[in-house]
């Protein structure tokens, strides 16, 4: 009797799911919400200008101490800036130039990159006031039968790669050892972005689709979202990490939420259409920053949904984009080879 009732609160809980995830994206309560505000001000302008690439710039990150980020590009070098004095810390000359990613350490002693090589390189880090080390990876981690097109650090010892071979591996860096690979999309990967302290993690792909992670469970993923009519270019994590948001090539940016199971708002405007390749949230979540292939990176009102401000400057496309730890700054990188620091 009384698991018949369980059963039957059970039915009508996911009854009220279907029906909530039924309703029209444009009736959500986030938007009805949002109709009574304005939006929000984004006074972010160009501050600094990090010149030293000479080659597309494909990926930043920002240290988590919030002063120093990486940067890697086509002409095979990773370089270490001090993104307040624009001064460079560090060059680490690459063996492939092909790189598409990188992540600094969360303990800012390494710096993991990767690209066509297939391959996951780790590389020391000088310590303050010491020679720096020889260019060569610290370790090499392989196992994965496409591209690298995107790392980051669980913790000091675990590291997340994703690949164009539609996979994602859990690696223990000390072991030199994949621990899981992660197999549920049935395209490339293009992005990760992890939760601190927390087992959960997203990826985007080209086949349209995010999805949600736990790798404690080491099984198939949490949750699959969709909405996207091209290839997922990138993801960030809300900074409640109750949700992400997704950038697409089909024009569009949206903001996802992981306990509802649906997505709760949309970023587009007529007048851009064209690619989208990175983005970012602000630390209060108040602003999402998204790089375009039209050589501008754009600000949206979270949660209007409303463009708030473009940003201009670079020549090319905006391949790439992080904000500060801190919340203070927001560095663009590009393929005219020049990273920008916006600030307000």
């Amino acid at each position: 009797m009384a698991d018949q009732k369980l059963n039957n609160e059970i039915k009508k809980l996911k009854d009220k799911l279907d029906d909530l995830r039924a309703i029209d994206e444009n009736d959500t309560p986030m938007n009805k919400e949002a109709q009574a505000e304005k939006s929000g001000n984004c006074p972010v302008v160009q501050r600094r200008v990090l010149k030293g690439h000479f080659g597309k710039i494909y990926a930043v990150h920002w240290a988590p101490e919030g002063r120093n980020l990486v940067s890697a590009s086509q002409d095979g070098r990773l370089i270490i800036w001090n993104g307040f004095t624009t001064n460079k810390v560090h060059a680490i000359p690459l063996r492939s130039s092909w790189v598409m990613t990188c992540a600094y350490h969360p303990s800012s002693k390494y710096v993991a990159c990767g690209g066509l090589d297939n391959i996951c390189s780790i590389y020391d880090l000088p310590e303050p006031g010491k020679e720096p080390p020889r260019p060569k990876p610290y370790c090499e981690l392989a196992k994965h039968d496409g591209y690298l097109s995107c790392c980051r650090y669980v913790d000091d010892r675990r590291i997340i790669t994703a690949s164009g071979d539609s996979t994602c591996i859990l690696w223990d860096i000390e072991q030199r050892r994949a621990d899981y690979v992660f197999s549920d999309h049935e395209q490339d990967v293009m992005s990760v972005s992890i939760v601190k302290d927390t087992a959960m993690f997203v990826t985007g792909s080209v086949d349209a689709d995010a999805k949600l992670w736990d790798y404690r469970t080491k099984k198939g993923c949490v949750m699959t979202y969709t909405g996207h009519e091209s290839d997922v270019n990138s993801v960030d994590f809300f900074p409640d990490g109750n949700a992400f948001v997704t950038a697409s090539d089909d024009s569009s940016c949206r903001l996802f939420d992981i306990r509802a199971h649906r997505q709760l708002q949309q970023y587009t405007d007529e007048k851009v259409v064209c690619g989208i390749t990175s983005v970012a949230c602000s630390k209060s979540g108040a602003y999402l920053f998204a790089g375009y292939d039209d050589y501008c990176c754009y600000a949206w009102d979270t949660i209007k949904g409303d463009l708030i401000n473009i940003l201009s400057g670079h020549e090319n496309r905006v391949s790439c984009l992080g904000v500060q730890s801190t919340g203070d700054a927001l560095c663009t990188g590009s393929w005219d080879s020049l990273l920008k620091i916006w600030a307000h």
